[in-house]
């Protein structure tokens, strides 16, 4: 069974999902690709990891980085998006990688070919935004790339966390 909550940010609305262990989604309201972890059948209700995943949420949009990560659950996908992920988690709050950077990185631990494109992918369908911060990366080229919840809210997350977006390239 699947359970969601509501939260509102001061971007707005989230949506966030779990198992009942961890938190299987989060997502803007109406953002691309939203609700794709979650099935069909699930009810709303309040849990344990919901109110941790608020409290986190609470810190972050305070201009905080949250010492703590809610227990999170990856459900229904790869090897490979999962390992996209956990690089994603190890970017600091106010800083940015790329996906190339990301896509050298697997290189590195693997010795396998991987492509920016295809961390780009995985990046896109991260279905547990925010707390796995996809706002934080950004093309190699410096450019403001893609973000399923629309650049607009990437722009206002990194400038929140005090990035400099003025050195990045903003999309036309």
């Amino acid at each position: 069974m699947f359970w969601t909550n509501k939260y509102l940010s001061p971007i707005g609305g989230i949506t966030l999902a779990s198992n009942g262990t961890g938190l299987t989604g989060l997502w803007f309201d109406g953002q691309r690709f939203f609700a794709d972890t979650l099935p069909e059948e699930y009810e709303e209700k309040d849990l344990p990891v919901f109110e941790q995943a608020r409290r986190w949420l609470d810190i972050y949009f305070s201009g905080k980085a949250p010492v703590f990560t809610p227990p999170l659950a990856f459900v229904g996908i790869s090897p490979f998006r999962k390992r996209v992920w956990e690089i994603m988690l190890d970017i600091p709050f106010g800083e940015t990688s790329t996906y190339g950077k990301i896509a050298q990185q697997i290189v590195w631990e693997t010795g396998k070919a991987v492509s920016a494109q295809a961390v780009g992918g995985a990046v896109g369908h991260n279905s547990i935004s925010l707390i796995i911060p996809c706002h934080r990366v950004v093309g190699t080229n410096g450019g403001l790339t893609g973000y399923a919840g629309g650049i607009d809210k990437k722009i206002e997350l990194l400038k929140m966390e005090g990035v400099d977006i003025s050195k990045f390239a903003l999309p036309i």
